[in-house]
């Protein structure tokens, strides 16, 4: 059982390639790095909901690092997450 989600993630990914879309490129790198720990880590192959899961999880720790660069006053690696 494979993820739809995944495959678009993948899709984008190369479509970001060709396009030389750095920015946009390196944020669906992290994706699918994150989803690929997930599923050695797991030992198991991520449905759509798994992959939610962890772009949920990334999500968060975006806002979080956010706000801490807000709050630090570091306006520069704020605009960057």
């Amino acid at each position: 059982m494979g993820s739809q989600l995944k495959q678009r993630i993948e899709d984008a990914t190369k479509n970001a390639m060709r396009a030389r879309e750095r920015q946009q490129l390196g944020a669906l790198r992290l994706i699918n790095a994150a989803l690929k720990q997930v599923e050695v880590d797991e030992r198991k192959v991520l449905g759509d909901t798994d992959v939610l899961s962890v772009l949920n999880r990334m999500l968060k720790q975006r806002r979080d690092s956010f706000e801490q660069y807000e709050a630090a006053g570091r306006e520069d690696l704020a605009a960057q997450e």
